[in-house]
Parts: C-alpha cells; sequence; structure tokens
C-alpha cells in the first residue's frame, strides 16, 4: 500500500507531540523510504543539552543506520517545520531525494539562509498540513510567553 504525503506528515505531527510532551520545541520528522518509515525524530535539544539534536538530524541518523549507509538518495524526509541550515546542509550531504514540509520557518529556515544548502536534486514540496504544523508551533510558543 502506497501512502501520501499526508499520511507521512501526520506522523511526523505524531513525532512533534512526544517533542512537546518533553518540553521541546515541537518539531517531529520521519524518513521514509519505499514507503516504510526508516528513521523517526523530534526535537531532544533541552533533553541532550545539544544544539544540534534537532528532529531532521535524529530521523537521518536513524535512517542512515537502518539503510547502513549515509546516503539517503531513495528517501523523503518529511518534517513539521522547514530544515534550519544546519539540517539543510546535512541534507544536502545526505543526498536526500526529497524534502516535504509544514510550515514555513521565516526567521530561521534555510531558503531564507541558505537557500541552496540542499543537494541540487533534492526535490521540496511545502505546506504539507501546513496549519497543524504551524499551529502546534504557535501554540507552544504562546504557552512560553
Amino acid at each position: 500500500m502506497t501512502h501520501d504525503d499526508t499520511f507521512y506528515m501526520n506522523k511526523a505531527l505524531e513525532e512533534a507531540r512526544r517533542a512537546l510532551d518533553k518540553g521541546e520545541v515541537p518539531i517531529g520528522a520521519v524518513v521514509v523510504c519505499r514507503d516504510t518509515i526508516i528513521g523517526r525524530g523530534h526535537n531532544l535539544t533541552e533533553t541532550l543539552t545539544d544544539v544540534t539534536a534537532h528532529a531532521e538530524m535524529q530521523a537521518i541518523t536513524a535512517a542512515a543506520n537502518e539503510l547502513g549507509g549515509k546516503y539517503l538518495t531513495d528517501c523523503t524526509l518529511y518534517v513539521t517545520v522547514e530544515p534550519c541550515v544546519m539540517c539543510a546542509g546535512a541534507l544536502g550531504w545526505s543526498q536526500i531525494g526529497r524534502v516535504v514540509f509544514g510550515t514555513a520557518d521565516e526567521k530561521r529556515g534555510y531558503q531564507r539562509f541558505a537557500p541552496e544548502a540542499l543537494h541540487p536534486r533534492t526535490e521540496v514540496t511545502a505546506g504539507v498540513l501546513e496549519e497543524e504544523c504551524r499551529r502546534l508551533m504557535q501554540e507552544f510558543f504562546r504557552s512560553k510567553r
């Protein structure tokens, strides 16, 4: 059975809610290869006291471990918020085939600061379940104020 972008973005939202339950910024990610989730991640920067422990980094590492190699050319990353420059760089090095994100990050997103960070062959789809992804972030930051 082949699933669509909405199905996998909902899986990324599940990861984002796991982050929220831990008091982390609610961003979640999954890596899919041949219609199978091979990597999952959510923000763990507070939990691990590590500024690099973003959802995408966790999912990339898990996927590479599952595949037994560093290249994710036949994979798609689904992430609830547009990747930052660091994560986009890691995705570029992984040569990921496709990136799908929910809501843009106008303050820290890679498109603003490093629009060429992804591999030249990487396809990007934006706006999948955008409202749900945005709302989760807005509610989190509203609760912090």
